[in-house]
């Protein structure tokens, strides 16, 4: 088969001969990349906060390994990576169980229970997904920066008979793969570079901050989002540090550390929680304008699927799972959902009518709010990545409400008002925002990988399956890998696991501290309400300016998630997409000076480029995980690559400022370079 090039739009139909997608050999290789990426995305998470999305490197490392095999093919490739793709997104859970551990409930792991929380949930998620197929991927312009990625990978490894165009994209991809895997391991591994720079200043006790991000996967995101997304980042980083976060310290007694400790510590307990509030409403509002299409879509896809059940033919790129499958998988899962709560609650003193009633509560919870956060974390994915997702944000949302709605199932009842009672509920409620999680971070996943099967002419059925295959493994290797690290270094502010546990090696599992506040301040009634609520004034706000722009048929809109996006992501994180999101017109506006006639959206070589930036650093980062944990393993450091601390002790003071001057200059240097071939 000759794959197409392609510009983010569907490509030409594929040549009519049948090519074989799910096998055996694909199944297997793609659980052994599972289980590898899985542990290193609990680990990597646990330590920083960040796991990496593992489709790119899966779709690379599935091309080398099948290449070797008779009849490989690019719609194998894909169910491999669509497989290993459960590895960066279930190890999402990682943000969230912990804090059970953390609020002293459990003392270790159970393995069967965390299995089944994380199987049934997101096994769940890829039924969620199901419907919202065609409204967010096949009628849909959300950009899907890593799915359209990993699609032009996979094109360019099966160019056979490839004409001089696309010899050229495969050039365009492996140069900007390169150039970012050099850019990111001098960072990241050398700590040659810094991965991004601040600029900090104060006006009495007020502190502001200008940042610079220098990922770019994540300027390559932000060039695939375009300008009104951007624009939309800037006003919430805006927001963030030019008025909540000045106005906060402002009202702080003299602080004892750095302005910068002073406001960093201010935007995490605090401002977070505003961006937290604003992408509450932004994710409301978005799923009511998505509703009618939403509606038409599941429409269609019931319809199909009861034409399957039927019988009638239909086009192999658009066959989902049948419908009977999905009612026989639906309630097995819901069973096992069933009994990993029974699980959970029967190990509370409770009446048994009393226990099945929270168990029947929580799987009502998981399946109503799990399909709303599966859906908006689905657009969100579409919009920047999953990678760029904020799971940890929505998963926020989730527990606040499962544990009010506990609460208020509570009263009148007293099963939480003594302290044991009260970690009971706050357990609970980490639980059954575990399986949420679980789901809304594979249909998150699963979208984006629905998209590259889009792109490449595969069948949604095969990818389908693929995902919850990858869901069974991924379950089963969380849960031994959970316990083992726990047992190993320990968690911050989780009792020891065992006695003389050196502290300063525990892993921070930041994500998974801030849903124990949220959760020990709702059961303790004083979580800071003010800043969500300024939060949900902030998104109705920005949709009321939006749907004025709309009225006035403006080119520029302001996207309420966007900004919510900006005020919760680290400041890092959003300037770099501000910054690719600015190079869009940018090239856009050169091209068309060049050649009137020229395409005003994205042109077909720089998003080859900026594909090639996410394979460049997704592949480096999962070198530099893997060298992470072998280094550990043989008691050596967590940095076995960087040369700051020898650099540091030759030039002294001066090597700060050296490595964030050379930092930018590179940075710039690479945009500079993009910019010049994109036109």
């Amino acid at each position: 088969m000759r794959a197409q090039a392609f510009t983010g739009e569907k490509p030409e139909t594929p040549a009519p001969r049948v090519l074989r997608e799910l096998t055996a050999r694909g199944v297997l290789l793609g659980a052994l990349i599972t289980m590898v990426f899985t542990s290193s995305n609990v680990y990597l998470g646990l330590k920083v906060g960040l796991t990496f999305s593992s489709s790119i490197p899966a779709a690379i490392i599935s091309m080398a390994v099948l290449s070797f095999f008779p009849r490989s093919n690019i719609l194998e490739n894909n169910v491999v990576q669509t497989q290993a793709s459960a590895a960066g997104t279930l190890s999402a859970v990682i943000f969230v169980l912990p804090a059970i551990l953390m609020i002293g409930y459990w003392q270790n792991f159970h393995f069967l229970q965390t299995m089944m929380i994380c199987l049934a949930g997101g096994a769940l998620g890829v039924i969620f997904s199901i419907p919202l197929r065609r409204t967010m991927v096949v009628n849909s312009s959300l950009p899907y920066p890593e799915g359209v990625a990993a699609a032009e990978i996979l094109m360019a490894g099966h160019r056979d008979d490839a004409d001089e165009g696309s010899r050229g994209g495969a050039k365009d991809i492996l140069f900007g793969g390169i150039l970012s895997s050099i850019f990111c391991f001098c960072t990241a591994g050398l700590h040659l570079f810094t991965d991004n720079l601040s600029f900090w200043f104060s006006r009495g006790k007020a502190v502001f901050q200008v940042p610079l991000g220098f990922s770019l996967a994540l300027v390559s995101a932000g060039y695939l989002m375009g300008l009104s997304a951007g624009l939309a980042m800037i006003i919430g980083v805006v927001l963030a540090w030019g008025v909540f976060v000045p106005y906060l310290t402002a009202q702080l007694p003299e602080a004892a550390g750095s302005i910068m400790e002073t406001a960093t510590g201010v935007w995490s307990a605090k401002v977070r929680f505003i961006g937290a509030g604003t992408l509450a409403v932004a994710a409301v509002w978005t799923l009511l304008t998505l509703l009618k299409p939403m509606v038409e879509g599941v429409k269609v896809s019931l319809k199909s699927l009861q034409d399957t059940s039927r019988g009638i033919s239909i086009m192999r790129t658009d066959l989902d799972m049948s419908m009977r499958s999905l009612i026989f998988l639906s309630c097995c899962l819901l069973l096992v959902l069933a009994a990993a709560f029974y699980a959970f609650v029967q190990a509370a003193p409770l009446p048994p009518l009393t226990a099945w009633g929270l168990v029947l509560f929580a799987v009502f919870m998981v399946i109503v709010i799990g399909f709303f956060i599966a859906a908006a974390c689905g657009y969100m994915a579409g919009l920047i990545g999953s990678s760029n997702s904020p799971i940890s944000g929505i998963g926020v949302i989730g527990i606040i409400i499962i544990s009010l709605s506990l609460i208020f199932l509570d009263s009148g009842m007293q099963w939480f008002s003594n302290s044991a009672g009260r970690q009971f509920g706050m357990a609970l409620a980490i639980f059954i925002t575990t399986a949420v999680i679980s789901s809304a971070a594979i249909a998150n996943d699963n979208l984006q990988d629905l998209k590259t099967g889009y792109l490449v002419g595969a069948t949604p059925k095969n990818q389908q399956i693929a995902l919850l295959i990858g869901c069974c493994v991924g379950a089963a290797i969380i849960a031994p890998t959970l316990g083992l690290l726990y047992q190993a270094y320990g968690f911050s502010g989780a009792p020891l696991p065992r006695p003389g546990l050196d502290a300063s090696s525990m892993l921070a599992a930041p994500q998974a501290t801030l849903m124990m506040t949220v959760t020990q301040g709702i059961f303790s009634r004083n979580l800071d309400w003010a800043m969500l609520l300024t939060g949900l004034v902030a998104g109705v706000v920005t949709i009321g300016a939006d749907m004025a722009l709309a009225r006035r048929k403006s080119a520029l809109r302001i996207s309420a998630l966007a900004v919510g996006l900006g005020i919760y992501l680290p400041p890092s994180i959003t300037a770099a997409i501000v910054i690719g999101s600015l190079l869009n017109p940018a090239v856009n506006l050169k091209l068309r000076k060049k050649n009137e006639n020229a395409h005003s959206g994205q042109n077909k070589r720089g998003l080859l480029i900026a594909s090639g930036f996410i394979v460049g650093e997704s592949l480096t980062g999962v070198v530099l995980a893997v060298a992470v944990l072998v280094s550990l393993a043989m008691g050596h450091s967590a940095s076995p690559f960087g040369m700051d601390s020898l650099l540091s002790g030759i030039l002294g003071s001066g090597f700060t400022t050296a490595r964030n001057v050379v930092s930018l200059l590179v940075f710039a240097a690479i945009c500079a370079i993009f910019y010049k071939k994109s036109t």
